[in-house]
């Protein structure tokens, strides 16, 4: 099957055609955080704080197994677009064998750590049970979570985006759908509080799973998994780990970042810790959309690469920070006109929806900049350039902000830590587009006017 619409077709029809169907993957990805949060908030204020501590610890999970795929996708698309078909279908064989093996390793390690992590951020009992009764049975479904990320990645490098948005969303809707029946037990279900909530989410990860290996056995996919004396070709490994790791980093860092800042937080009141567990949940609805449009030029970007069309690679590059800013624009409007709703959403509590308010109005001032970082790392991850991408992400999530909020925490209180965001996103950003511009000289004959 051929891939050549990639370096064919126009570019601003081919990016809304591939990035379209995740943006909406990633609204309704977002739209089921958002549920899950706001049927668990309904069980207690403790138990949204619970969700909140476990948080960083299952973008952990997901920073692993997406990572990892993210590095087998740019490995793929170059490939393809060299029409190296034997290369790329053992990068793709390697992707998921290795991802399983991830997340083995991640749900025994997770589930082993969370009492103590637990206990790190807070001295409330009843807290620490909720978090652990969770994440015992949510993170038995990180194989299942492994094998989908390497999966949806290999259908992305492959361009089969309408395939991904199925899969994507039938593991989110079925997800949506058990969470009240399970946490509340409605109709025959029994009522399992927390635990319905992560079992919710662990059976819709799982049919997500089905539905993908379903789809490629049905969906005459130009790259094909299976072994031969090339499979395990040391040379693809080590560039699928080269930008896997640096990936996994990207992707770990707001793990390490809400950590910190809850050690920052909780020195003033509980609240401000639920406040950016709330704020995390309530992000996701514009910064996973974002993430769609990256996931949708990711593979473009690699193609073209891979065949030299360098020229393509910038218009690329130029038309998602155009559709990622508007998304921003839409996020900063909602958060200065609705906050108090917003945070109603997860919370009664009056000094809350004061605090949050605040929260989401400070916090907003950088989310139209940071379209500029957000586009940036993914670009230099479609080109295959992972550290470089990293380093966007380390000046995001702790180079800079992590000094600025404990500076700006001990002048203004918690606030400062608000602050601390829009004030990093403005100065990352102009380094982020010096690094991607130096990073995209290809040859001084393709340099743009």
């Amino acid at each position: 099957m051929q891939q050549t619409f990639m370096k064919t077709k126009p570019i601003w029809p081919l990016v809304l055609s591939m990035s379209l169907p995740m943006v909406l993957s990633m609204t309704v990805s977002s739209l089921y955080n958002i549920v899950d949060s706001y049927f668990v908030a309904k069980i207690s204020e403790n138990a949204m704080t619970a969700l909140s501590l476990v948080y960083p610890i299952q973008n952990l999970i997901n920073a692993v197994t997406i990572g990892f795929a993210v590095g087998a996708n740019a490995v793929i698309s170059y490939h393809l677009g060299a029409q190296e078909l034997q290369k790329a279908n053992a990068a793709a064989t390697q992707s998921i064998l290795y991802n399983a093996v991830h997340g083995i390793i991640l749900t025994v390690g997770c589930i082993a750590i969370m009492p103590f992590f637990l206990s790190l951020f807070t001295t409330d009992q009843q807290v620490v049970d909720m978090g652990v009764r969770y994440s015992r049975i949510a993170f038995l479904f990180a194989v299942n979570v492994a094998i989908s990320m390497s999966l949806e990645k290999i259908f992305q490098a492959a361009g089969k985006m309408l395939m991904t948005m199925l899969c994507m969303l039938s593991g989110c809707i079925v997800n949506i759908v058990l969470d009240p029946v399970l946490i509340f037990g409605w109709g025959p279900f029994p009522q399992l509080g927390i635990e319905g909530a992560a079992l919710a989410t662990g059976i819709g990860q799982t049919i997500g799973l089905l539905i993908y290996v379903l789809c490629y056995f049905v969906g005459r996919l130009p790259v094909r998994v299976g072994f031969d004396a090339h499979t395990f070709d040391r040379s693809l490994t080590k560039r699928m780990y080269s930008v896997g790791i640096p990936a996994v980093l990207n992707l770990a860092l707001p793990s390490l970042l809400i950590s910190c800042l809850n050690m920052i937080l909780t020195v003033y009141s509980q609240v401000y810790v639920l406040v950016l567990g709330v704020y995390y949940k309530l992000q996701t609805f514009l910064y996973l959309p974002a993430n769609g449009i990256v996931q949708g030029i990711r593979p473009i970007i690699g193609y073209n690469f891979g065949a030299k069309e360098f020229a393509r690679v910038r218009k690329i590059y130029r038309v998602a920070l155009t559709l990622s800013a508007g998304i921003m624009t839409v996020g900063t409007i909602l958060c200065w006109a609705v906050p108090a709703q917003l945070i109603g959403l997860f919370s009664e509590n009056a000094t809350t929806l004061a605090v949050g308010s605040l929260a989401l109005r400070i916090i907003s001032v950088g989310f139209i900049v940071s379209s500029v970082s957000v586009i940036s790392c993914g670009a230099l991850e479609g080109l295959g350039k992972g550290w470089p991408s990293l380093a966007i992400s380390l000046l995001r999530y702790a180079v800079l902000i992590l000094p600025i909020a404990y500076v700006l925490s001990r002048i203004l209180g918690a606030i400062g830590v608000w602050h601390a965001f829009w004030l990093t996103e403005a100065i990352t950003a102009a380094l982020a587009y010096k690094l991607y511009r130096k990073s995209t000289t290809f040859s001084p004959q393709d340099k743009e006017t």
